[in-house]
């Protein structure tokens, strides 16, 4: 059952920039930034609250991330639900017709089983559902 919201994925031109700025906005500490070579991204996790933001940056500048950041700019790319019965969870959106990029849960960032929709599932923002 899905029982919250875990994070914003948010796909941006520069972390440093956008860490630096979020952490001044919310008065926290800048959080790492780590890179992920094997899945072409650098990360910064920052939370607030209960809620985290995922800041996330295509390592290749001339990768398809960076190219569509520099059509549009910074976007929101998903938000994640929190559950805990993700393969039942999992199993029930593709019963129902969801197109997932995921459609078993695997291990995601942060060691925990997860699985991400389509960016259509909600006109143009994926879902991922994860273990809290």
């Amino acid at each position: 059952m899905i029982t919250g919201i875990g994070h914003l994925g948010v796909f941006v031109r520069s972390i440093e920039e956008t860490v630096e700025v979020v952490s001044k906005f919310v008065r926290l500490e800048r959080p790492a930034v780590r890179e992920v070579p094997e899945r072409g991204f650098r990360i910064a996790l920052i939370h607030i609250g209960q809620v985290g933001l995922e800041l996330i940056q295509d390592l290749n500048p001339d990768g398809p991330l960076a190219k569509t950041i520099a059509e549009k700019g910074n976007f929101i790319h998903h938000f994640c639900m929190l559950s805990d019965s993700i393969e039942d969870d999992v199993g029930r959106l593709v019963q129902q017709g969801v197109e997932m990029m995921d459609p078993q849960p695997k291990v995601g960032l942060r060691g925990k089983k997860v699985a991400m929709t389509t960016p259509r599932a909600l006109n143009g923002i994926a879902i991922e559902i994860s273990e809290p």
